[in-house]
């Protein structure tokens, strides 16, 4: 067996589509690119494939990554030409590259995602650049977000990295994030620019990077 990293860029042509409808989108354009997949034991075994950190609807991306876990042994140049002729717009393979089968699974190596996020606004740049470094000087913030279950109450603080601001332009800023995004806990691009103090939901959200463990 072998096993693929993949680094793809996802686009405003699917920025909509749903984690479960991306995953059939990628075996499908395995299947018709002649990939040997390696497949899951059990009752009801499924292709083994795995993607880092499922992007949230209306969120672009130039740094998605996936692994896939093949039965033959394939080229990454080969895999690339094959697979790329098969994806819709939108998706476009950026990276292909082995790796060891024993190292750990891809979901479990993801520390933080990087965003760049663009938030109308009638505030300056120097009004913009003491918000972020306000926010950034606290030690905590109180947070509430309404799920389906009900309210969820965490520390919003714990999960900013960092953030800057990348562009300034009357009625437009764009905000860098570094996020969390492991196990205990993901934040959100949106619910960080409303802590900003931005009053309208993001034009853009587009993850430019996700940083592994070994990173």
């Amino acid at each position: 067996m072998q096993r693929l990293r993949i680094r793809f860029r996802r686009g405003e042509e699917l920025k909509y589509l749903s984690h479960l409808d991306l995953m059939r989108l990628w075996q499908r354009a395995l299947n018709r690119a002649g990939i040997g997949l390696a497949y899951s034991e059990g009752f009801n075994p499924h292709p083994r494939l795995s993607l880092a950190a499922p992007l949230a609807l209306g969120v672009t991306s130039e740094a998605e990554l996936m692994d896939i876990i093949l039965a033959k042994w394939s080229s990454p140049h080969s895999f690339t030409a094959a697979v790329g002729r098969q994806l819709p717009e939108g998706i476009e393979i950026l990276q292909t590259y082995n790796i060891a089968l024993t190292l750990p699974s891809l979901q479990s190596q993801i520390t933080f995602a990087e965003y760049s996020v663009e938030v109308k606004t009638d505030k300056s740049r120097e009004e913009v650049e003491t918000d972020v470094k306000s926010l950034l000087q606290l030690e905590s913030l109180p947070w509430q977000h309404q799920r389906d279950t009900g309210p969820r109450h965490y520390d919003l603080r714990k999960l900013i990295d960092d953030l800057w601001l990348i562009d300034w332009r009357q009625g437009y800023a764009v905000i860098g994030m570094k996020l969390r995004c492991d196990s205990g806990g993901s934040g959100r691009p949106e619910q960080v620019a409303v802590a900003l103090g931005f009053q309208s939901y993001p034009d853009s959200i587009h993850r430019t990077a996700l940083i592994l463990k070994s990173n």
